[in-house]
């Protein structure tokens, strides 16, 4: 191998993507970027400085790290199938001669409760979502998209997002109110009511799904709601489905299942939900609230924005990996040292 062709990870990471940008969209090439870069830290921790030096051994001390990390049985198999694919383009361009390293990633066989596991919606899955509907002609401002955003920004539970009529949405202030109106009712009735604001950005496609999508119509009790459909009030089967279908990935990005979606099943309404990526209300409101925790938003501010008490919160609905446990807490423990204790 001639010295020009020895890469480093980082810059075997790059050419790839560079690679990837002339053939896929932002939003795809972002997904690689994120993928990749625990491999990057990780060959530069272990002093790898060049993709030739990698073998069997090395990949599978690389898959035993990102164990060790605890990072969902999906995430790892995506970040397995990205290396995978970096390898392939470097035996294509003779940065590596092991034509057979590609296949010694080990990539897991998950089982069906694995990949089907909707426990949350990843934030930098709904990140990748978020903005191919924001930046869709087609799609920006429809209904799934439009609960989307509210699903994601806010985290309320589908009740609350059913309950909810055209004048709880006020754009002057960007807020919208949850109120209990029976027959729509709140979990926990008017404790539950609150006012919530959401970004701009967020603003700007609800004005968008009112002003063009949203269909003008009362229900049976004569009541304008938000989310409609041309039957009335949208349904709690209704805003789920919108749900799945707004969170399988193929629109956005190559199917890290290996399905072409002209052929896939999983991407008509009525197997929406069967689609291993796509995910439901209350995961997506799982993920909603890690997120915002992640941010820095305290438990009893977050409680009372998705309507949960904070023990709740703790118990069910906040999911950080290792890192995001670790991020929350370094910048009060990074400078925990003794010398740093007053004396008395």
């Amino acid at each position: 191998m001639s010295k020009d062709r020895d890469l480093t990870p980082r810059e075997a990471r790059d050419r790839f993507l560079l690679r990837r940008k002339s053939e896929n969209t932002e939003n795809t090439v972002r997904s690689y970027r994120n993928r990749l870069t625990r491999f990057v830290e990780w060959a530069e921790q272990n002093e790898i400085e060049s993709m030739a030096e990698l073998d069997g051994w090395l990949l599978d001390e690389y898959r035993a790290h990102r164990e060790d990390v605890d990072v969902a049985p999906t995430t790892l198999k995506g970040q397995l199938v990205a290396l995978k694919q970096l390898l392939d383009f470097c035996v294509s361009i003779d940065v590596v001669d092991d034509d057979e390293l590609p296949k010694k990633v080990n990539i897991p066989e998950l089982s069906k409760d694995e990949e089907t596991s909707d426990d949350l919606l990843e934030a930098q899955d709904a990140r990748s979502l978020l903005e191919f509907y924001r930046n869709s002609r087609r799609h920006c401002g429809v209904s799934r998209h439009a609960l989307l955003e509210v699903l994601w920004h806010v985290g309320p539970r589908i009740s609350c997002v059913r309950a909810l009529d055209l004048d709880d949405w006020n754009p002057a202030d960007r807020t919208l109110k949850f109120r209990n109106r029976p027959p729509t009712r709140l979990k926990d009735g008017t404790e539950h009511e609150r006012n919530v604001v959401v970004s701009e950005d967020v603003a700007e496609v609800l004005d968008l799904y009112i002003a063009r999508e949203r269909t003008e119509i009362r229900d049976e009790n004569g009541r304008k709601p938000l989310f409609t459909t041309l039957q009335g009030r949208a349904s709690e089967a209704t805003i789920r489905g919108w749900s799945y279908l707004a969170t399988i990935p193929c629109l956005d990005v190559e199917c890290p299942h290996g399905n072409r979606r002209p052929t896939c099943e999983f991407t008509e309404r009525s197997d929406v939900s069967k689609c291993p990526s796509s995910r439901s209300p209350h995961a997506v409101r799982t993920g909603s609230i890690t997120w915002q925790l992640n941010n820095g938003l305290s438990y009893v501010k977050v409680a009372r924005r998705v309507a949960a008490s904070p023990e709740t919160i703790r118990r069910y609905y906040d999911k950080p990996d290792h890192e995001q446990d670790l991020d929350r807490r370094r910048p009060i423990t990074e400078k925990l040292d003794i010398k740093n204790d007053d004396e008395d």
